[in-house]
């Protein structure tokens, strides 16, 4: 019997004939946000990633835009046409998302229809990420409640940055070293 197994069988020992205890699953959720996008886009302002907060109207436009001369792959089930650019040459990305936390400035994939691949949203230098007013949400526990837990997600809080042990700040290196998001109001 290995140690894991010998740790069990006593554990299960211990509690043989123990009522089940249901645990309660009531988490803090957010305190009322007055402006949910003005939120998000303060936080993630924050996180030195460019942010347009524009009626939706302006939105295609501010997409040329930012993708002029840029070799982007555009995901299926974004709605845009678009060239695809190959994942080895493409300069950037640009999708729509899952969910988006405005406590946080973190912008959730689940790569569902528009989002793309996770290498898709990764490798390229640049992501655009367009989020819609309707899918910001106050906190974590909002967005897990319309997350799928079985889908790939990905979660961006600002371009990829690390640090090393003098506290150089050192970004794309995990992922994309420019996000801009346009916000869809």
């Amino acid at each position: 019997m290995s140690a894991r197994e010998e740790i069990l069988a006593r554990i299960g020992k211990a509690v043989a004939g123990a009522a089940d205890v249901e645990i309660p699953r009531h988490y803090r959720t957010a305190q009322q946000v007055e402006d949910l996008v003005g939120l998000f886009a303060e936080r993630v302002d924050d996180y030195r990633a460019i942010v347009h907060v524009l009626p939706a109207a302006e939105v295609p436009a501010r997409i040329d835009e930012a993708v002029a001369g840029r070799r982007m792959i555009v995901p299926d089930g974004f709605d845009r046409d678009g060239g695809w650019a190959e994942l080895d040459t493409a300069d950037g990305v640009i999708t729509s998302c899952a969910v988006a936390i405005a406590e946080t400035g973190t912008i959730v994939l689940d790569h569902g229809p528009g989002q793309g691949t996770r290498a898709q949203t990764l490798v390229p230098d640049y992501h655009l990420c367009v989020v819609r007013a309707d899918q910001i949400v106050a906190g974590v526990p909002e967005a897990i409640a319309r997350l799928d837990p079985a889908r790939p997600l990905t979660w961006i809080s600002g371009p990829s940055a690390t640090s090393d042990i003098e506290l150089n700040r050192v970004e794309g290196v995990h992922g994309p070293r420019t996000l801009e998001v346009i916000i869809s109001t």
